[in-house]
């Protein structure tokens, strides 16, 4: 049974900080593409920032030069260093890892996996 269990929301004033983090554990055989998503609502699940295992990364155009994504592949843990926060980073955050578990000891098909999600707020 794999799980990916986030940490790390809360509440933070406009211009704050915070760093999310996610971990994969149970029986995993590789993790491929590691990545953050949100949901604020009334408003669709978007793509926040991605990683590859070779620390490829990609971010959405709202976040860039203010959110790093970054992995530790021997954790197999994914963070979110969230800086200069504003009111609209305002949802609830979601881990995703797209991995292969193994099933009675060989590699199973890749599925992506998600979080139970974290709140971030940013309000005075």
């Amino acid at each position: 049974q794999v799980q990916l269990v986030e940490s790390g929301g809360g509440l933070v004033q406009p211009g704050g900080s915070l760093r999310l983090s996610c971990a994969a554990s149970g029986s995993i055989f590789r993790i491929y593409p590691m990545g953050w998503y949100r949901q604020a609502p009334g408003k669709q699940r978007e793509l926040v920032a991605s990683t590859t295992t070779g620390g490829r990364t990609n971010y959405a155009d709202s976040v860039k030069g203010r959110f790093t994504i970054s992995r530790d592949n021997a954790q197999n843990t994914v963070y979110l260093q969230m800086n200069s926060l504003k009111p609209e980073d305002t949802a609830v955050y979601y881990c995703n890892a797209a991995l292969s578990s193994l099933s009675r000891g060989y590699p199973d098909r890749t599925q992506d996996y998600w979080g139970q999600g974290t709140q971030v707020t940013v309000s005075s």
